[in-house]
Formats: structure tokens, C-alpha cells, sequence
């Protein structure tokens, strides 16, 4: 008889399942794949990651692949096309957002050489490993994700606050999350 895998409490059903085991948490360094993640956790504010999940092909479809060069071009007429895309989360504020970021990021990889150095700087490049025995026991923020969500305001920034910034720090890796039980605290990332 096969032992089933202990997971963290969140990574139950599908496409859940997947993103936990083989996606959240494992150190990124891509900047295409970082401002995907930076967008899609932007569109997941104040709704569930399961939506989200859900609809994460359209909004690769919707956003030219998450290509940040071809989304900073995006305009209004883009803007209106993607509020009638009912594959994604329609949502003015974050579209219009997602655009600007794009505008942002590219500032930032000019300045940084890439995004990714400059996202790994909050944590000193390394993963900072929590050891939590529950998920009771995950934060919602830290000290770092508040100083970072600040600085990206400052640069112009949009939707990415402190509990955004952080869940983007435990989807790519800046931070281990998993919790004491899990296999991929065990196994490793």
C-alpha cells in the first residue's frame, strides 16, 4: 500500500496539489517567471489562490506570456480588450496595474541588470528557512516583505503590498514556508 505524501494544509485538491508540490517555494531566479508570479499574486488580492490557479493559462494567453517588455506596451485599446476577456479576473484596477509593473520591472532590470538580484537583495540571496509546525504558524507578513512592498511603492508599484509581497516570497522560494511535516520541507526544494 502506497503512503500518502503529508502535505501543508492548503495543498488538498487539484490544481492545488500541483502548485504545491512542484511549483511553491522552489527558489526562482527567471524575471519572465517572476513578474508572472508578481502578476498572478497582484490578481489574487483579496480572492482565492484556487481562482487564480484556475485561470493562470488565460491570464498567460491575456498578458503575451507574461513577457514584461510586451506588456509595458500594452494601452487603453489592450486594457478594454482584457476587461472583456471573461477568462480572466476582470478587474480595471489590477489590468491597469499589471501594466504598469511592467513599466516598473523593466526600470528595475535596467537598474539591477536583473529583477531577480534585485528581488533576492531583500533576502540577502539566500532562502530565509522558517520552521513552522503548522500553518497556524505561517505569517502573513515579515519585516523584510513590509521594507520591500515599500520600496516597490516608491518605484512605482502598484497592488503590491506587504501580504502580496510575502506570498510572493513563499511562492518563489525567498522564504520556506512548508511546514515541519511536509515533504517538501523534507525533500527539500
Amino acid at each position: 500500500m502506497k503512503k500518502e505524501k503529508i502535505r501543508c494544509g492548503w495543498g488538498i485538491a487539484e490544481p492545488m496539489v500541483s502548485y504545491h508540490d512542484d511549483e511553491w517555494g522552489v527558489p526562482l531566479k527567471d524575471d519572465r517567471l517572476i513578474f508572472e508570479f508578481l502578476t498572478l499574486e497582484a490578481f489574487q488580492a483579496g480572492l482565492s489562490w484556487l481562482i487564480v490557479l484556475r485561470k493562470r493559462d488565460n491570464f498567460r494567453k491575456a498578458f503575451a506570456g507574461f513577457d514584461p517588455r510586451k506588456v509595458a506596451t500594452f494601452t487603453a485599446r489592450d486594457v478594454a480588450r482584457l476587461l472583456q476577456d471573461a477568462g480572466i479576473i476582470r478587474n480595471r484596477a489590477k489590468i491597469e496595474a499589471t501594466i504598469e509593473n511592467a513599466r516598473r520591472f523593466l526600470d528595475v532590470q535596467k537598474e539591477f541588470g536583473t529583477f531577480s538580484k534585485y528581488m533576492w537583495s531583500w533576502v540577502g540571496g539566500k532562502t530565509i528557512e522558517h520552521r513552522l509546525k503548522s500553518m497556524k504558524d505561517i505569517p502573513v507578513t515579515t519585516d523584510e516583505a513590509v521594507a520591500w512592498a515599500k520600496d516597490l511603492k516608491a518605484r512605482g508599484f502598484r497592488f503590491l503590498g506587504p501580504t502580496v509581497v510575502y506570498a510572493h516570497m513563499q511562492a518563489t522560494g525567498m522564504v520556506n514556508d512548508h511546514i515541519a511535516a511536509c515533504f517538501r520541507r523534507k525533500k527539500g526544494r
